[in-house]
């Protein structure tokens, strides 16, 4: 008699958990995922950080209001000038400080500037993630140079530039920086057309990008996800137009908005983001007052004794716009000159959150981009 044997139409495999880390999974900061393969598709993915906690908060709560600017630096380190604003907001909100005309401007111009810095870099690094090619990244670096000098001649520091005052800033931008930038913003436009002939539709990039990471409008809003990240997903929120904090309800600018919140649309937006920023530096640099005051009268027997300064008793939350998302500050006094708490909403953090909704169904090189788009900074998330 002649026998017959079932044959299975699939074979039995076992899941794979395996640790992407700590080392630079990415290029993003020391930063660890843990992920669950089953072959090469993710099925659950935990992201592990904490590796370069310093302990921003509780420090901040126990040295001055003015001693805690430069340790802001440390949060984005790529973006300090942001980090500067935001914090300043919130104190000046808490001590009803203002602050003088020539100094808002120059409060906005570093913040679009800064804009530029990181939009560029983060394409350049998504696309080294991507593992297509190096190019981008040096095309990027090469006019973050140009402006990174400029935050140098201003305050003394690339990176870390505790430039900010509580109602100013620091140090004026003499006609000749002035001049540079408006060099900077004229040709900025090249270097983008550049940056799109090489990219947008670069076939690897559409491939790779394109329906991976897809986040939805109704998860972002609901994960608290701000910034580009949000936008990229259709949802029209910008704190530049909510707020209209510090002058920026004098400018004309759009929002630039994404239509399925995948790896692409996130990189688009970035670039459209670098556009509008652009049509706001040209606006503040025809606009800023020739002369004038870079820190409120109300705070200059401060600038000499900060530890003096003591805000009066009360609560206040300060936010921006940073090129991350909402970046805030929620600062209690209580009388004295040091916090009685200070707690950072930092975008980067919260952005994370939604990793393993975004990776889970796509292979782990794929795992690897939708990092890089979210454009997270460790020294934020680890706060």
């Amino acid at each position: 008699m002649e026998k017959t044997f079932a044959v299975k139409d699939t074979m039995d495999t076992q899941t794979l958990e395996i640790n992407m880390g700590p080392q630079h999974p990415s290029t993003h900061g020391v930063f660890r995922m843990n992920m669950v393969l089953d072959g090469e598709q993710v099925v659950s993915l935990k992201p592990v950080m904490g590796y370069l906690h310093r302990n921003h908060e509780q420090i901040a709560e126990n040295i001055s209001y003015t001693g805690s600017m430069p340790y802001t630096d440390r949060l984005d380190y790529f973006n300090s000038m942001s980090n500067n604003f935001a914090y300043s907001l919130t104190i000046e909100k808490l001590a009803n400080i203002d602050v003088p005309e020539r100094a808002q401007y120059i409060r906005v111009i570093m913040a679009e500037l800064t804009r530029l810095v990181n939009h560029a870099a983060v394409i350049g690094f998504l696309l080294n993630d991507l593992g297509a090619f190096f190019t981008p990244v040096l095309y990027a670096f090469r006019e973050r140079e140009k402006i990174v000098d400029i935050f140098e001649e201003v305050s003394g520091s690339r990176m870390m530039c505790n430039y900010f005052r509580f109602g100013g800033v620091k140090l004026d931008m003499s006609p000749a920086i002035l001049a540079r930038v408006k060099e900077i913003v004229k040709n900025f436009p090249k270097f983008l057309d550049e940056f799109e002939a090489l990219l947008t539709r670069n076939e690897i990039l559409c491939m790779r990008c394109q329906n991976v990471g897809v986040l939805p409008a109704e998860l972002a809003v609901s994960a608290s996800i701000t910034g580009p990240m949000l936008r990229a997903s259709g949802v029209n929120y910008d704190i530049r137009k909510a707020d209209k904090y510090s002058i920026y309800d004098r400018f004309n600018f759009r929002i630039p908005l994404g239509l399925k919140g995948d790896v692409y649309d996130r990189y688009y937006v970035r670039i459209l983001e670098m556009r509008e920023s652009l049509k706001i530096l040209e606006q503040a640099l025809d606009q800023i007052p020739p002369t004038g005051e870079l820190v409120s009268k109300k705070m200059v027997p401060f600038l000499k004794a900060p530890r003096n300064f003591k805000p009066p008793v009360g609560e206040a939350y300060g936010r921006v716009e940073s090129p991350k998302g909402e970046l805030g500050f929620y600062v209690v006094s209580d009388g004295t000159p040091q916090p009685w708490r200070y707690h950072v909403r930092a975008p980067s953090f919260i952005n994370l959150t939604i990793l393993e909704d975004l990776c889970i169904g796509h292979k782990v090189a794929d795992a690897i981009v939708i990092l890089g788009s979210i454009d997270i900074v460790l020294g934020e998330v680890d706060h």
